[in-house]
């Protein structure tokens, strides 16, 4: 199983708050061989740069910046960046 990369799919819209500790619970799993993908679909807040600091400390970190098209447009895009076996976060 340690070979087969994962991709978690995280949309993103508006979850400043939250966005911390979810990418922490993630990271901080014992499976290395991962790529977390977070979408972040048009937030009006601060979870676009929120991303992508996150995404400079960490190198299995991705992240896409769209306009506003809900959970499923969300999850499409990072689906179509995705390199590995996916879930949807």
């Amino acid at each position: 199983m340690k070979d087969y990369k994962i991709s978690i799919i995280v949309p993103v819209y508006n979850t400043e708050k939250y966005l911390t500790k979810c990418v922490d619970s993630l990271t901080g799993q014992t499976y290395q061989n991962l790529e977390i993908i977070l979408v972040d679909d048009g937030s009006g807040d601060n979870s676009g740069s929120l991303c992508d600091e996150l995404a400079e400390k960490d190198g299995r970190i991705k992240v896409l910046h769209k306009e506003n098209g809900g959970l499923v447009s969300a999850w499409k895009a990072g689906g179509t960046e995705s390199r590995g076996v996916f879930e949807l976060c």
